[in-house]
């Protein structure tokens, strides 16, 4: 018996090769070169490969013919979805490595901005953590785990078949299982959300492993196309329901939909604020790639079944993030239950179940992801004279007249995830909206329209705050970053406020796109 080799189309699957590559040589970069020049190695192979990745994805586009194709016999679907939700992925990689690389830490500065330990492996407070703290280690490990966490997300939403994206789903995991860990402070609050993360999202993994099980029972294969013609065929669907909802388990965790979410607040505060920004933009984005082309190409059929549970989801998701955000006292905290409540946005998108909804949600991701990215940024500059993240709501008192450009910065991010026009937020959430109404799904808008409603109070009480409330006795700072920091904060301003002004170009990029398959 002979055997024939499997066919890989490298042009199509490059900008994922490029990733990956770049990942591999940021281990062999720690493995061999001295630690004094692994840094600059380190951000220019990271830059310069999601560069170079970027460039690919837009040769690959103009190369497309037609909607797609099928790639690496079938594992892999090269199409306009995928291939607009890798150029995103990568832009949100590029402004987060730039966070990510911030090192202005100079000897004996308290304030400085290096959110990374010195040495992870090291007991919190130990004598071997003060040593190399003492020495300015530079943390550089953090660059090969972005590149394959980045990898990964690229390739989740592009996965044709189901264990193709629960590979994706563990490259792009385990990565951020380690950064969450990372912190140069409160390195035991670090700890403990590093913990939790790993441990939910085993349990989340192995429901999404074991709902595969059952498709693939179901079905007899983990193709998605083959899925949806086995549903169209008829016959006993329980198996297939019951793998539905498994699979559903591991990517709603992922989103962070209610009641899945229990771990995002608390590893968004304790992770190093450059990850959160990176994971809190990334992860939505490649999480609801992958949910949107399992829904709509192996699952249509079976959309009576589904969208009801996502009905409910959505709303349980919009009400909880929406009422628990009113009530904290700590920005990472509000931030994080605010991306709670904009996955229950992002899922009326996605219940829509038609080519409006596809469109609105490639747009919702795009711009949530770059908002978000800057408002964790912004974050991270705001210290206390022990060199902590002040992030108590409290101290943030007087922040803007004493800051006013950070205030004003801060105040467009808070208003963009309002809803308010001439944001991104206000283009988003209308397209969503407009989409779940024409498909259907008009109670469901009328909640999302409240919710946003309401989610408007703390996002102003926080506006409020910051310019007509007096600054308290332990006022914190605002320390200045390198070039590095203030390039993703001006660019994601810069991004927020021109998709509110005129989105139409990013909208006619999203419109009429659809799944092979």
């Amino acid at each position: 018996m002979k055997l024939e080799a499997p066919s890989i189309e490298y042009f199509q699957l490059s900008p994922v090769l490029i990733v990956l590559g770049v990942a591999v040589a940021g281990v062999l970069v720690e493995a061999f070169l001295p630690r004094g020049v692994r840094y600059a190695a380190q951000l220019a192979l990271a830059i310069g490969g999601q560069l170079a990745a970027l460039a690919a994805v837009v040769l690959v586009t103009f190369a497309l013919d037609g909607p797609g194709a099928p790639a690496a016999v079938g594992a892999v679907a090269v199409d306009r979805p995928a291939l607009f939700l890798q150029g995103t992925l990568l832009l949100v990689g590029i402004l987060g490595t730039l966070l990510i690389a911030e090192r202005r830490i100079p000897a004996g500065e308290e304030r400085g901005l290096d959110a990374f330990t010195p040495q992870a492996a090291a007991v919190p407070g130990s004598v071997a953590e003060k040593i190399a703290a003492k020495a300015v280690v530079a943390q550089t490990e953090v660059f090969p785990l972005t590149m394959f966490a980045v990898a990964g997300m690229m390739l989740f939403p592009a996965a044709d078949d189901l264990l193709t994206m629960f590979v994706a789903l563990e490259v792009f995991s385990l990565p951020l299982y380690l950064m969450c860990g990372l912190a140069r402070r409160r390195r035991l609050l670090s700890q403990e959300a590093a913990l939790k993360y790993f441990l939910l999202g085993a349990f989340s993994s192995a429901f999404f492993l074991y709902g595969i099980a059952l498709l693939y029972g179901f079905s007899g294969t983990f193709s998605l196309g083959g899925i949806a013609s086995a549903v169209r065929t008829g016959g006993g669907t329980s198996m297939a329901l019951v793998g539905v909802a498994l699979v559903s388990v591991g990517v709603l965790f992922k989103v962070g939909a209610v009641p899945f979410h229990s771990w995002i607040p608390d590893v968004y505060q304790g992770a190093p604020t450059p990850v959160t920004a990176f994971m809190a933009a990334a992860t939505k984005i490649a999480a609801f790639g992958a949910m949107l082309r399992l829904f709509y190409v192996a699952l249509p059929g079976l959309a009576d079944d589904w969208r009801p549970v996502l009905w409910v989801i959505a709303i349980v998701t919009m009400v909880v993030g929406t009422v628990t955000a009113v009530s904290q006292n700590d920005v990472k905290r509000m931030l994080a239950y605010s991306s709670v409540a904009h996955a229950g946005f992002i899922l009326t998108g996605v219940i829509a179940l038609n080519d409006a909804g596809l469109a609105a949600t490639l747009f919702y991701l795009f711009a949530y992801g770059f908002s978000t990215l800057g408002a964790f940024a912004l974050a991270g500059l705001v210290r206390g004279a022990d060199g902590e993240e002040a992030t108590a709501l409290a101290r943030w008192a007087g922040l803007g007249r004493r800051y006013p450009v950070v205030g004003v910065v801060f105040s467009l991010f808070l208003l963009a995830f309002a809803g308010i026009p001439l944001t991104s937020g206000f283009v988003s959430k209308f397209a969503v909206f407009k989409a779940a109404a024409q498909g259907g799904a008009a109670p469901l808008v009328i909640v999302g329209v409240v919710a946003s409603a309401v989610a408007a109070y703390f996002y102003v009480r926080v506006i409020v705050l910051m310019f007509f409330t007096d600054p308290p006795e332990d006022a914190p700072i605002v320390v200045v970053p390198s070039m590095l920091s203030s390039a993703t904060v001006t660019i994601t301003a810069a991004v927020t406020f021109a998709l509110g002004a005129l989105p139409q170009p990013l909208l006619d990029l999203v419109n009429g796109q659809q799944f092979t398959g």
